[in-house]
């Protein structure tokens, strides 16, 4: 429990009507999309910047714990108050797009801006916002930042470190920095903005953030290559890379995933395929998309593939899309508790790194359906287990273990988009030596020496 006369200082800050402790609130607020619970002593909405600095002003002198909040979506349990304390939610005033910019392509947002409300807007004036990850609809910006999203896109456009141009954030002292400017080339001084990207909210609490956009392209279309076998599709995904083609995106769904949707929605996809591989292309004029798929149609079907299919209209490309986007609900047929990771490979290593993933999975008996953004080399790898066994929970995190060590060893990473947090922080020693995660420590004492700020993410100390 928290002091109250915390909470009345709290208030005094932000108002009375920012400041929650009651029961309704501390349970909201305690869970995120790992449905892991731990109970915040306090949810706090600021209303501007400088709220934010007097809030974490006033926990770093009173050594209270605070937790940076956005829309809880995460995968990984980085917004979640693993240590008590206090959680600070973005979301409720936070949550403006402050300035599209159309001379300089750059937008101006506060963190609780949803990425989906952002690509809309940029849309509405011929502009572009690249990054979708697959919460776009509800993921919060600011969220986007601390754990570098990725999304569908990323294959041709990249993820979001590459569209952050600046950040506003407040250290834990209290302190406002600048981080990044709004120019196209910036070399002056350490990549300040680079540190707190993906940092999970345990450096500073980002306020503001400037956003690279591109004019919106003017033509897309969507493919779908049907393969006898992950290993082929797998060996079409680096080779058509490698051949020349561009596309937008460049998705998989293996035959488990491709029967879920057929039983759980009643997805239409080819349920004899070993393997599809599903995607945009883009271009702003017509040829240029015809050139692309050409390409990956040589690419592909010289790589196994027994059919190439292009959607015609927006019904086709929205029934293919929103296969991909409920690949993970559906595959909650084969086990009440999937144990969801996001590991990354280099292209090349797919097809390996997928036939011995599935031979782990087979080793302890456990479906593991996988699907995710192929064309960076980032698997989505769910081990299906029952979440009321305690045996095979147990042996389940055996399996993402050895998971881990195969990717690490495959020249690849834990996360490719979810990041650490609380769920992956037991296997940072598998990537990391101590002396790499001694720097970690370093820059997380320099930025909060009282180590108030989202304490324990990231293999960090508690």
């Amino acid at each position: 429990m928290i002091d109250p006369k915390h909470i009345e200082a709290f208030a005094q800050i932000v108002g009375k009507e920012n400041v929650y402790s009651d029961k309704a609130h501390l349970i909201a607020y305690s869970y995120d999309a790992t449905r892991t619970r731990y109970e915040p002593d306090a949810v706090l909405f600021p209303r501007n910047e400088d709220d934010v600095s007097r809030i974490l002003r006033y926990c770093d002198t009173n050594h209270i714990i605070i937790t940076p909040r956005g829309a809880g979506s995460g995968f990984t349990g980085g917004a979640l108050p693993a240590n008590g304390g206090i959680i600070l939610g973005m979301e409720k005033h936070m949550n403006q797009i402050l300035e599209i910019d159309l001379q300089n392509m750059v937008a101006v947002v506060q963190p609780g801006v949803i990425n989906m409300d952002l690509q809309k807007a940029v849309e509405a004036v011929g502009l572009f916002y690249p990054p979708d990850p697959a919460s776009q609809e509800y993921s919060s910006l600011g969220g986007n930042v601390s754990e570098n999203a990725g999304g569908m896109r990323a294959a041709k456009y990249g993820i979001t470190k590459d569209y952050v141009m600046a950040l506003r954030a407040v250290r834990p002292n209290g302190e406002i920095i600048r981080a990044g400017k709004r120019t196209i080339k910036d070399v002056a001084g350490y990549n300040t903005a680079g540190i707190l990207i993906a940092s999970e909210g345990t450096l500073a609490v980002i306020t503001e953030i400037t956003l690279k956009l591109l004019p919106k392209p003017k033509f897309t279309k969507a493919y779908m290559g049907i393969f006898p076998s992950v290993e082929h599709a797998m060996n079409a995904v680096f080779k058509s890379l490698a051949a020349g083609a561009n596309p937008v995106a460049m998705e998989f769904l293996d035959s488990l995933v491709v029967h879920a949707l057929k039983v759980k929605l009643g997805v239409d996809l080819p349920e004899d395929a070993g393997a599809l591989l599903i995607g945009d292309v883009d271009g702003n004029v017509t040829e240029e998309v015809a050139f692309q798929l050409e390409i990956l149609e040589r690419a592909f079907k010289a790589n196994g593939a027994t059919d190439f299919h292009i959607a015609h209209d927006s019904d086709e490309r929205n029934k293919l899309w929103f296969a991909r986007r409920n690949a993970s609900p559906s595959i909650t047929i084969y086990g009440s508790k999937k144990l969801n990771e996001d590991i990354s490979v280099p292209r090349s290593k797919l097809p390996e790194a997928l036939n011995r993933i599935y031979a782990i999975g087979a080793k302890y008996g456990f479906k593991v359906p996988c699907f995710g953004h192929a064309g960076d080399g980032n698997i989505h790898v769910n081990v299906m287990v029952d979440g009321s066994n305690p045996k095979e929970l147990e042996d389940g995190h055996k399996a993402i273990e050895e998971i881990f060590r195969l990717v690490v060893e495959m020249g690849g990473t834990l996360s490719g988009e979810h990041g650490i947090g609380t769920s992956k922080a037991p296997f940072m020693h598998i990537a990391f030596t101590e002396a790499e995660i001694g720097l970690f420590r370093d820059i997380k004492r320099a930025f909060d020496p009282n180590n108030i700020l989202n304490p324990g993410k990231m293999g960090l100390p508690a």
